[in-house]
């Protein structure tokens, strides 16, 4: 009976183990942007990313310490978005919804939008 206690015990630990190795890795978006020159424009952008945003489980800026910009030239703005995983973070990116938002984001301001996979905390 202790012979299957100790093999149970450390099968739970061995199961944990792999639990945490294999975390799912998630997708980013990285948006870096100029200062908004269209207020309008960015407040439409908010208003048709909240459903895509929820649809795609994003959540924005997810870090309690944001990133610093540095060394940036024009850019005034970080901006980052979490996916569950880079598949999302790309079909996300790749909805047609978010193809007509993009067009008021781009409207708003001038920007660089990086997708990568990874664990940010």
């Amino acid at each position: 009976m202790d012979l299957d206690r100790c093999l149970v015990a450390d099968l739970a630990v061995h199961v944990a183990t792999n639990q945490r190795e294999s975390k799912s890795v998630k997708g980013y978006w990285l948006i870096i942007g100029t200062e908004i020159s269209d207020q309008e424009a960015q407040a439409e952008y908010g208003r048709l990313w909240k459903p895509i945003g929820e649809k795609y489980q994003a959540r924005v800026n997810p870090s309690k310490q944001p990133p610093l910009l540095m060394e940036a030239r024009d850019a005034q703005r970080l901006i980052i978005v979490e996916f569950p995983s880079l598949a999302i973070a790309k079909a996300c990116y790749s909805d047609p919804a978010y193809g007509e938002a993009m067009r008021f984001a781009l409207q708003a301001s001038k920007r660089v939008l990086v997708i990568f996979e990874g664990d940010l905390g």
